[in-house]
């Protein structure tokens, strides 16, 4: 099975990088609803003329989401995708896909429509290698196993209408494997930090800064101190980062600033870190007598730590890639992803599993074409095998 199935989709290179190219053509943004829900059809067409029976799930403020049954059994594995970008129609006007040096580049295509080509290459290649519930080969593996492959429509914006549907799943499930982009090696992602997200408000007194300077509050200088508090709360030496990234406030230049704001983002390897964030954030308190600070926000995504259940998959995994010609390393990113979601559930997660290439959400995002065949018989062995 290993050859024809790595035969098969070698064979299918040019099939695949078509797709891909479709796929990306199909512009997503995750914020322009119409759009992600045309994205959404055609891919349950695509599911359906493969012979899997899709099921849309109707989105309220975000787009549909796509869920997708293999297989009866009650051993059951989650396949997570996302279906939205960060690039907004008319981007690939601007940037239409080309191919060069065995490269596609694109919008969206490592982060990460390639992912979805591999889930859809991977069923026509079970499909097409014998190994179909109801068939000979697949009977008794699929009467005992299923897979769902869960396509999600808002991942890029912090996953807030999926992320419920995504935890539900992962409850059930044995296993999560996540089709995002692979890490800058190649290998997959058994870490991630998690992400939280304030927003500082500062509300001070206006006043005339030249005749009256002492009848005001400065919210841009109460914001200045607690901007420095906030930095300090960084740790290096644990991998917390900070960025303040956006800050707002005043009205002119004379005039004493009476309102003021910042948005912070922090990162965290470990629960422990992101309970100490948390923590001092809600702690805050102003420097200047009359201020009134407001602190709201809080976790977006937990940490998705290194566990020994993740490692037992990963060595599974690393097996198996071995077994079809090439090496699979292990890495972490500071980036989150669903995983994270799934991780702190408990649930042993494999991330990273995606296209081979660089440049997520920049405008020299590219997929290494050669790579797609072997990573998606990763994905089927893994299917298969977990």
């Amino acid at each position: 099975m290993k050859s024809r199935l790595l035969a098969y989709l070698a064979g299918h290179r040019e099939e695949m990088a078509e797709e891909l190219r479709e796929l990306v053509e199909l512009e997503s943004p995750s914020t322009d609803r119409a759009a992600v829900d045309s994205f959404a059809r055609r891919l349950t067409e695509k599911l359906a003329g493969l012979g899997v029976q899709p099921e849309v799930i109707r989105g309220r403020e975000q787009g549909d989401q796509v869920r997708a049954v293999l297989g009866e059994g009650e051993h059951r594995i989650l396949v997570l995708c996302h279906m939205d970008t960060v690039w907004p129609v008319g981007e690939v006007a601007r940037r239409p896909v080309r191919v060069e040096g065995g490269r596609l580049y694109g919008p969206g295509a490592y982060d990460m429509k390639a992912g979805i080509v591999q889930t859809l290459w991977a069923l026509r290649a079970l499909r097409e290698l014998g190994r179909w519930p109801g068939t000979e080969g697949g009977r008794d593996l699929w009467s005992q196993k299923s897979v769902v492959f869960l396509y999600t429509s808002d991942e890029e914006i912090g996953s807030p209408s999926s992320r419920p549907l995504i935890e539900a799943e992962a409850t059930r499930s044995r296993g999560a494997l996540v089709l995002e982009p692979a890490g800058r090696n190649g290998g997959v992602k058994l870490w991630r930090k998690g992400v939280a997200g304030f927003r500082v408000r500062v509300e001070g007194r206006a006043a005339h800064a030249g005749a009256d300077p002492e009848r005001g509050i400065s919210a841009v200088h109460e914001l200045c101190r607690q901007v420095l508090d906030i930095c300090a709360l960084a740790n290096p030496e644990a991998g917390t980062t900070v960025n303040v990234g956006v800050i707002r406030g005043g009205s002119r230049p004379n005039v004493v600033a009476a309102e003021a704001e910042a948005e912070v983002d922090f990162r965290a390897g470990t629960s422990a870190e992101m309970d100490r964030i948390v923590a001092a954030m809600s702690a805050l308190r102003p420097h200047a007598g009359g201020a009134v600070l407001r602190v709201t926000g809080g976790v977006n995504r937990p940490p998705m730590e290194r566990t020994a259940a993740s490692e037992q998959l990963y060595r599974l995994a690393r097996d198996l890639a071995l077994s079809l010609g090439f090496d699979l390393p292990a890495e972490g990113t500071g980036g989150a992803s669903d995983g994270n979601f799934t991780a702190h559930l408990g649930v042993p997660t494999l991330d990273g599993l995606g296209a081979v290439g660089d440049g997520g959400h920049s405008p020299d995002e590219y997929v290494v074409l050669d790579h797609l065949p072997r990573r998606t018989a990763l994905l089927v062995r893994l299917l298969e095998t977990i």
